[in-house]
């Protein structure tokens, strides 16, 4: 079980996005979720991703600066693996 840092909700890993700083102060989304360096969570869920960009939530976790093209690519990598969930989940 992880905390999202958006919402403060517990959940499973697998149903998080893991978001890292590495140790030169690069700040990306681990598709992996095995990269090293500190990391936060996130759900796959559209509407949190947009809230954490409203807030600039992960420069606030990471006390970095973050421009909104990281913010856009993790909306849309959020939305692809939300899509992706739920197609499945159907077929099921």
């Amino acid at each position: 079980m992880r905390k999202d840092i958006v919402t403060g909700d517990m959940a499973p890993k697998k149903e998080l996005v893991r978001i890292v700083r590495d140790s030169d102060g690069h700040v990306s989304i681990d598709e992996t979720g095995k990269k090293s360096g500190r990391g936060a969570y996130i759900s796959i869920n559209v509407e949190i991703a947009k809230k954490a960009k409203a807030e600039h939530t992960f420069e606030k976790v990471f006390s970095t600066t973050l421009d909104d093209n990281f913010y856009d690519e993790l909306i849309a990598y959020v939305d692809h693996k939300q899509a992706r969930k739920e197609l499945f989940e159907d077929g099921q």
